[in-house]
C-alpha cells in the first residue's frame, strides 16, 4: 500500500542548469551526479548543461581562424577538444560499451565541426548559421557525457539535442523563441521521459529555426534554455547551478565583504544584470516573468549553501540590518560606483 502510495504521489518538477564550470572536468561532472542523484529522490528533473569550461571559446576562435584560411590553428584547437573530452570519457565512464557509444558520438561531432571550418576555409567567410553551428558543438558534446555519467550513477537519463525542443526565429547569435510551439515540442518529447523516471539531458545554448536550422541563444544562452524549458514545462523552480554562492550585494573582487541575497524580485535581479552583474543575464529572468516560476542561483560547489531566490516579488520584508532584498539593484549600483569613484 505505502508503495503504491508512493507512485501516485506527485513530485516537484525541477529544471537545473549546470554551468561551464560545473562540467568543466571529471571531478566537476562527479559532483554535478551527486547533485542529481540527491535532487532526484524527491523531485522529477530535467537537466540543461553547458558546454564545458572554455570549449566555446575556443570553438567561436577555430571559427575565426577558419575564415583567415588558418587551418593549422583550427586543426590544433579541434586536437585539444578531442584530447580533453576523450579524458573525461576515459575517467568517468567505466562501461567500454559506453565509453565506445560516445566516443563514436564524439567523433561524428567533432567531423561535423572540423567539415564546417573547412568549409568556411574554402568560402573565406564565416556566415552566421556556420558560427552558430561550430559554437553550438560544446553543448552537444557535453550532454551525452553528462546523460552517461548519470547512467553509471544508476539513474535512468537521454541526452537531447534542445534543437527538438525549443523553436527559435532566425537571428544567429542571439535567436528568440516561440513559446507557442516550444511548449508544445516540450510537452510532447520531455513530459513522457520525466514520467517515467528518465533524467533528460539537455543541451543549452542552442534551438532551431522552423526549418530546422541551427541557432543560438546568445550570450547566457544556457540559462535563457533552462529558464525557458521551465516555462514550457510549468516547472516548479528553475534552479542555475554555477560557481558562486548567489547574487551578491556587490563584486566580490572589488568589495570583499560582499554578502550573498537571500531573495530578491525579478525586477531587480534583472536590473543587477543590466548594471553589469555577470551571474545572469536580463533575458533568462523574462522567460519565467509570465509563469511566476521560482529562480534559483546556487553553487555547485557549496551545494549544501542556500544560494539566491529569484521571485515575482522578492522577499515579503527587510529586517533592519539584513541583506538587502527590495533594494538590492540600487545597492549594487551605489557599491559599484562607490568602487569606481574610489580606483
Amino acid at each position: 500500500m505505502k508503495s503504491q502510495l508512493s507512485r501516485t504521489v506527485k513530485k516537484p518538477l525541477r529544471i537545473m542548469k549546470f554551468g561551464g564550470t560545473s562540467v568543466g572536468d571529471a571531478s566537476s561532472i562527479e559532483k554535478v551526479a551527486d547533485i542529481i542523484r540527491d535532487a532526484s529522490r524527491e523531485s522529477d528533473l530535467v537537466v540543461v548543461v553547458s558546454a564545458m569550461s572554455g570549449v566555446t571559446n575556443q570553438l567561436i576562435e577555430a571559427a575565426g581562424q577558419s575564415a583567415l584560411a588558418n587551418r593549422l590553428s583550427v586543426a590544433t584547437i579541434f586536437h585539444e577538444l578531442r584530447q580533453r573530452h576523450a579524458a573525461v570519457v576515459n575517467t568517468l565512464i567505466h562501461s567500454a560499451a559506453q565509453r565506445g557509444r560516445i566516443g563514436r558520438e564524439m567523433g561524428r561531432l567533432f567531423q561535423e565541426g572540423e567539415q564546417l571550418c573547412e568549409c568556411t576555409v574554402r568560402m573565406r567567410e564565416l556566415t552566421p548559421p556556420a558560427r552558430d553551428s561550430i559554437s553550438s558543438l560544446g553543448e552537444r558534446l557535453s550532454a551525452p557525457i553528462v546523460a552517461a555519467v548519470l547512467e553509471e550513477h544508476g539513474i535512468a537519463s537521454e541526452a537531447i539535442e534542445a534543437t527538438a525542443l525549443i523553436q527559435t526565429d532566425s537571428c544567429h547569435g542571439a535567436a528568440d523563441p516561440h513559446m507557442d510551439v516550444t511548449r508544445k515540442l516540450c510537452q510532447k518529447r520531455l513530459r513522457p521521459l520525466v514520467q517515467n523516471g528518465v533524467v533528460p539531458v539537455v543541451t543549452g545554448f542552442i534551438g532551431a529555426t522552423v526549418e530546422g536550422v541551427l541557432t543560438t541563444l546568445g550570450r547566457g544562452g544556457s540559462d535563457c534554455s533552462a529558464t525557458i524549458l521551465g516555462a514550457a514545462l510549468d516547472a516548479d523552480e528553475v534552479i542555475i547551478w554555477t560557481d558562486v554562492d548567489g547574487l551578491m550585494t556587490a563584486d566580490p573582487r572589488l568589495v570583499p565583504d560582499a554578502s550573498t541575497i537571500a531573495e530578491i524580485s525579478y525586477r531587480e535581479a534583472e536590473e543587477m544584470a543590466q548594471l553589469g552583474a555577470k551571474v545572469l543575464h536580463p533575458k533568462t529572468i523574462r522567460a519565467v516573468v509570465q509563469s511566476g516560476i521560482p529562480l534559483w542561483i546556487r553553487n555547485t560547489f557549496a551545494p549544501e549553501l542556500a544560494g539566491t531566490k529569484i521571485t515575482p516579488a522578492g522577499p515579503s520584508k527587510t529586517l533592519p540590518g539584513a541583506t538587502p532584498g527590495a533594494n538590492s539593484a540600487a545597492w549594487y549600483s551605489e557599491t559599484q560606483r562607490s568602487c569606481v569613484d574610489a580606483d
